[in-house]
């Protein structure tokens, strides 16, 4: 989204077009050529992520058209949670259901990586919603939300991290479009379950909404001891003492970050499938997470172990295979840039947040949004802050900036003065432009604040 962004786009324009099926469901799979056939059946994970992936879109082009265009699309994708014997039915805002997910297999009952999901999924599409003028689905959309979250914090959280509840259903009680041949046989006392364990991408959903802007999901302390709970338990400096039953992406003296573990927890006696593995995608994911919550040093050495098994001695530097070579899952890299650059962009408002998560008092950045990329520098001194922010392609349309800091403020675009009010945000000052501004190409924003 960042990078390619009408690329991302077009990714829309495939999942809630002919892949959205007449219920609802996104299949997960996009036959080519599109339009002629559709693939497998919807996946929990996958179909929440779509909403999520439309809000971020969203924002960054700030093209609210183009969302008014999918939204009725976007809508039906969301409500298909609420079906007979489907992943909500009961409208609480909990999937108790069974859950099709990136592990080829289906959760049965309330878990923290498909819930999450959902929870980021409603309040995203609440704020497209509103955007749109669909004002009672905003409303309905909050009050899933709420419910969900207070839900999942008192009965998933077990002190440490968010766990599994499992829950057998008889067949003829799960929807048709979400019963497959990839997971348990017996749907009564269902086998591939998470259970008990440490997920590495329990906070899923949290970690979109975290890059989105879309604030905490769930009880903020709750995620930071989840993200601690990784760090003690998933984390190894090694692996010369570890088991991979399936596929082996990490090996000997190298550190990874796994997918699952049950050192607090009884194994199911069939666990679902790669939980002993090492995914890139996760871990660069769960780096990200914890530079948004303010574990910098933790987030970045999960980077660096990476890198550091494909330096090119090991592996090949450009490839990092999952389930196949050049998994897209790998992509979630640059997340980290963008955890790092504190860089959130909302192009429908034109409003801008600038609070780098790097260290020092100096700090020199790529940007990128949905209409422009560009370099930022801040620097901090005795005297206040400074900021400037350079556009080197395409445009930076904005109507107000917050930067860390107080006190008197100066703002000009390419040399000249900038009429701004200014008001207090916490940590931050709001500098709203008198003017919509439009910096171009070659441009530069400068700010700089006294206090």
């Amino acid at each position: 989204a960042h990078l390619f962004p009408s690329m991302a786009r077009s990714l829309r324009k495939a999942a809630f077009g002919y892949t959205l099926d007449d219920a609802g469901a996104i299949h997960f799979r996009q036959l080519l050529p599109d339009g002629k056939a559709r693939s497998g059946f919807a996946a929990t994970d996958g179909q929440m992520g779509q909403i999520l992936h439309a809000y971020l879109d969203w924002q960054l082009c700030g093209d609210t058209d183009w969302l008014r265009g999918l939204w009725p699309r976007l809508k039906k994708a969301l409500e298909f949670a609420w079906i007979p014997g489907g992943w909500d039915a009961d409208k609480d805002g909990v999937m108790e259901g069974v859950q099709h997910n990136t592990y080829d297999v289906e959760f049965y009952g309330p878990n923290p990586e498909c819930g999450i999901y959902y929870l980021g999924a409603l309040r995203a599409a609440e704020e497209m919603a509103k955007a749109v003028g669909d004002t009672a689905s905003a409303g309905e959309y909050r009050r899933l939300f709420e419910s969900g979250r207070a839900w999942i914090d008192a009965n998933l959280f077990n002190g440490e991290y968010y766990i599994q509840k499992i829950r057998g259903y008889k067949k003829e009680q799960i929807a048709a479009s979400l019963r497959s041949d990839m997971g348990s046989d017996d749907t009564e006392k269902p086998e591939y379950q998470l259970g008990e364990g440490c997920l590495v991408d329990q906070l899923m959903g949290q970690y979109l909404a975290d890059v989105a802007g879309l604030g905490p999901l769930l009880n903020s302390r709750n995620i930071r001891k989840a993200l601690e709970s990784i760090q003690r338990y998933n984390y190894r400096q090694t692996l010369e003492e570890h088991d991979s039953v399936q596929r082996i992406y990490a090996v000997n003296d190298e550190p990874a970050v796994l997918i699952c573990d049950y050192g607090k927890a009884d194994r199911p006696r069939i666990p679902f499938p790669y939980y002993a593995e090492a995914w890139t995608g996760l871990e660069y994911m769960v780096g990200s997470q914890m530079i948004y919550a303010g574990m910098p040093k933790e987030g970045v050495q999960v980077f660096q172990n990476v890198r550091l098994r494909h330096d090119g001695e090991r592996r090949n530097p450009w490839d990092e295979p999952e389930c196949g070579h050049h998994y897209a899952r790998a992509m979630s890299a640059w997340s980290g840039v963008v955890a790092l650059a504190g860089f959130l962009y909302r192009g429908a408002e034109g409003s801008l947040r600038v609070t780098p998560r790097m260290p020092g008092p100096a700090v020199k950045c790529f940007w990128s949004t949905g209409t422009g990329w560009g370099m930022y520098e801040r620097v901090k001194t005795g005297k206040g802050v400074k900021l400037s922010i350079q556009v080197l392609h395409g445009t930076l349309p904005c109507r107000e900036c917050a930067v860390e800091g107080s006190g008197a403020a100066r703002v000009s675009l390419n040399g000249a003065a900038v009429e701004h009010e200014a008001r207090p945000d916490g940590a931050v000052s709001v500098l709203r432009f008198r003017q919509p501004l439009v910096v171009r190409e070659g441009g530069k924003l400068s700010i700089e604040l006294a206090g």
